[in-house]
């Protein structure tokens, strides 16, 4: 292909010419979104239902679960009709749509996630002035600012990638990821998409650095709960928020800076899942499914 303007379409990774693989791949895919968007769902149902629920960390997850399907949902579905249908097209279009809304939900959920950790840093550390410092006001305030600038992000990341100069339409990933793009272009990184590049590493390790500060505070006001019990309380909700987002940012780092060779590679699939597929069902689970609060209002909706 000579230029961009050849480009109509985009042909994604055969995960396997054998139909069965093929099939295995849709049930996989399909069970992994099933049970993503039912715990997500879930959330998003439960926050609204439950009066005692209106405060600014349920709304934080409420607004969480919304980012979650909306990833999964942008990339997943595309793959498992692809499987089913035997085929590995996408449109030009679909493939502009697949990394404008992936990267801004993935950027939108780094930062709520930032935010969510300042937030448990004041509910430990100032219980008293919680309700003063996260009012529906700041909530509504700092939500509207994640996804304005992870709009902003998306829009800036989908312009540098688009804006190269495509040799060829065959993407080794079974979504339209930034990286696998960049390496069908004809004439090295464009300029836009460095800086945006760039600008990506500093953002994430701010937040990366952001949470972990705030954490380690969680942890030194934890030490000082006289309660044992209280203790291994706080602790066992921190440690796997912790998780999660070193998940998501190690692994979308390895998966965005490490070099990429022609040829489709396991461990590519195995990362780009690590950090786009498991974090959405994880966070539903770690965040939410095992706050006491949300597990009540679900067994009333339950019982309706």
């Amino acid at each position: 292909m000579d230029n961009q303007t050849t480009v109509s379409y985009f042909l994604l990774l055969e995960i396997s010419k054998n139909w069965h693989l093929q099939l295995l791949h849709f049930f996989l895919f399909f069970l992994l979104y099933l049970a993503t968007a039912t715990t997500n769902l879930l959330i998003i149902c439960a926050v609204p239902f439950d009066h005692q629920l209106h405060s600014g960390m349920y709304f934080f997850l409420m607004n969480l679960a919304l980012q979650d399907l909306g990833s999964v949902s942008v990339i997943v579905p595309k793959s498992m009709i692809n499987s089913l249908l035997d085929t590995r097209h996408i449109s030009y279009v679909g493939c502009v749509a697949q990394v404008f809304f992936f990267i801004s939900f993935l950027d939108s959920n780094v930062s709520l996630l930032t935010v969510m950790a300042y937030d448990r840093y004041v509910a430990i550390r100032y219980p008293l002035h919680y309700e003063k410092v996260m009012n529906w006001k700041a909530c509504i305030e700092i939500l509207t600012l994640v996804w304005i600038t992870s709009l902003l992000y998306g829009m800036l990341h989908t312009t540098g990638t688009f804006s190269i100069l495509f040799c060829s339409n065959i993407v080794n990933q079974f979504f339209c990821e930034i990286p696998q793009l960049l390496k069908l272009s004809c004439s090295g990184l464009n300029l836009v998409e460095v800086g945006v590049l760039v600008a990506s590493i500093i953002s994430g390790t701010g937040c990366f650095t952001f949470i972990i500060v705030s954490y380690a505070m969680i942890f030194k006001t934890v030490l000082r709960i006289p309660s044992e019990q209280g203790r291994q309380k706080a602790l066992c909700t921190c440690i796997p928020h912790l998780i999660v987002v070193s998940m998501i940012l190690l692994t979308g780092c390895f998966a965005y800076l490490t070099p990429h060779s022609n040829t489709p590679s396991y461990l590519d699939l195995g990362l780009t899942v690590l950090y786009s597929l498991l974090p959405p069902l994880f966070n539903s689970i770690i965040y939410s499914m095992r706050n006491k609060n949300i597990k009540r209002v679900l067994s009333k909706l339950w019982r309706f």
